[in-house]
């Protein structure tokens, strides 16, 4: 409620005035609203941003310092944000991180609380006089909250405050921060294993990166249709390739990427049909990070050791019907009870071995499927089990049906059987193709081989083997990008050329030189 001077007498008030302004404005219909309206709307709404960012902070840094996150049984501010409010953990380190920013910006804070300065803006003055003296942050947050006030823009706000960062450390025995002890790397996992990446770099860690980025985000020709963001992701994923191929991390000893091949026993055996819940389990794997699937599988597999490991489901009507056959050849029905009746008279002989005709108890029957479950796991697994004469003596064939997902009633992965890593290129295949193409096969481009991944011509999730005649260089954007995910087609001919074929076959590129015939 107001008193009588019109000034709210609680918070909780203020917050039910604020919420209710809020839906308002949300079921106003914004459309309908003159263009001064929306302006002053807009004006209105960035200021409100403001103070509602001070507020949170001198609210939080209350929270905070009573340990009041306590009381629920957290750790810290932080935590109980993402517990309590509903936001991620980034959002919930940026409120924290506003409670230390103002604390030692009052100056800010307060133009923040008044509306005078925007977050961002807030933000960015704040960032700039951090790197001056201590003793002369604060008169730095005045001049620049200052000139904002009187309208000065933000590129006036940044030629002041490097005026006054130049001027700060002109004196003798004066060095300027490089920002190393600010220096920060975040690397967060989003959907399906994929990644956020943000940071704060040093000024020579800057440089080396955009060295880095444009030296091999470059355009590698006029089919290269990716935006410069995708250029520069591409760059740094292949600086990362390159430097693990080198053999430079020593946790990996230059060892190629290992690919576990994951493989239903019923798939090994060309069953056709697909179960729903074996979809949702190879979904659900698919979501887990560094578990690739679709393109990026078979873009990894052209040149990765492979580990194959086979999978099974527990069949229970098989299983019954296992039973059942064991149970005939006993003289039983399915349930148990008997197909024949007692010949001896009754069962008076004292030592009578014929069957009774009741049906036998239920932890009987539970006891035998039980029993001929773990023979038939005992049969397809271990080394010279069924699993493991599939896996090795059909794997590198690739026999006709492979590919259909069983339908099994019960989607629960059994581990039967796992290889040998297999190999990735063979140390004599590798140096035949790159002595036989000393640049990248795809045609018009001219990586050099050393610095490109080995790509079997016909994949080898289609049987295609790893032979010279399959096998050939290819520049990481042409083999991940333009083949694996545009669809395009490379053939290696006899004579030694390569043609790249577009998805519809309409186009055939063949500009590339035949490769030198030195062994």
């Amino acid at each position: 409620m107001c008193g009588d001077s019109g000034q709210l007498v609680s918070v909780t008030e203020a917050l039910r005035m604020l919420d209710r302004a809020l839906d308002h404005l949300n079921a106003a219909d914004a459309t309908s609203l003159p263009a001064g309206v929306q302006a002053e709307a807009l004006r209105a709404l960035e200021r409100a941003e403001a103070k509602r960012t001070a507020a949170r902070a001198r609210v939080l840094a209350a929270f905070a310092g009573q340990a009041a996150y306590e009381d629920d049984g957290h750790g810290s501010a932080r935590t109980w944000l993402k517990w309590q409010t509903r936001v991620t953990s980034g959002a919930a380190a940026g409120a924290v991180g506003w409670v230390r920013r103002l604390a030692a910006h009052p100056v800010i804070g307060d133009a923040l609380a008044a509306g005078e300065l925007s977050e961002s803006w807030a933000r960015q003055i704040c960032a700039w006089t951090d790197r001056l003296p201590p003793a002369r942050q604060d008169d730095a947050d005045e001049i620049l909250a200052a000139a904002a006030r009187s309208g000065v823009d933000l590129p006036g706000l940044a030629g002041l405050a490097q005026e006054m960062y130049e001027r700060a450390y002109t004196g003798p025995g004066d060095s300027p921060p490089d920002g190393f002890g600010e220096r920060a790397v975040w690397l967060g996992t989003t959907l399906a294993g994929a990644g956020r990446l943000t940071g704060d770099l040093t000024a020579r860690c800057s440089a080396a990166l955009s060295a880095v980025l444009e030296s091999l985000g470059k355009r590698a020709g006029p089919e290269d249709i990716r935006s410069a963001a995708q250029r520069r992701h591409d760059a740094l994923e292949e600086a990362c390739r390159r430097l693990i191929a080198a053999g430079m991390l020593p946790d990996r000893a230059g060892q190629p990427t290992q690919v576990q091949l994951h493989m239903t026993l019923a798939q090994l055996r060309g069953a056709v049909g697909a179960s729903a819940a074996e979809a949702a389990w190879a979904a659900a794997r698919a979501s887990q990070s560094g578990w690739l699937a679709g393109p990026d599988a078979d873009a990894a597999a052209c040149d990765a050791t492979v580990v194959p490991i086979v999978t099974g489901h527990v069949d229970w009507a098989a299983l019954d019907r296992l039973t059942g056959v064991y149970l005939a050849s006993q003289g039983r029905r399915p349930d148990g009870s008997a197909t024949r009746s007692c010949t001896c008279g009754g069962c008076t002989c004292g030592g009578c071995t014929c069957l009774t005709s009741g049906p036998l108890p239920a932890q009987t029957l539970a006891r035998l499927r039980q029993t001929m479950l773990r023979l038939a796991v005992d049969v397809m697994s271990g080394p010279g089990g069924l699993a493991s004469w599939l896996r090795t003596s059909q794997l590198t064939r690739a026999p006709a049906g492979v590919g259909g997902s069983p339908s099994l009633p019960l989607a629960i992965p059994l581990p039967l059987d796992t290889g040998e890593a297999e190999p990735a290129i063979p140390a004599h295949l590798r140096r035949a193709v790159l002595a036989r193409h000393q640049h990248c096969t795809y045609p018009g481009c001219r990586v050099p081989a050393a610095f490109c991944q080995i790509h079997h011509y016909i994949p080898r999730a289609r049987g295609g083997p790893t032979t010279l005649g399959n096998l050939g260089p290819v520049c990481p954007f042409h083999h991940q990008t333009v083949v694996h995910r545009w669809g395009w087609t490379l053939t290696l001919h006899p004579d030694g050329e390569v043609t790249a074929t577009s998805p519809d076959g309409t186009r055939t590129l063949r500009d590339h030189d035949p490769p030198s015939q030195a062994a």
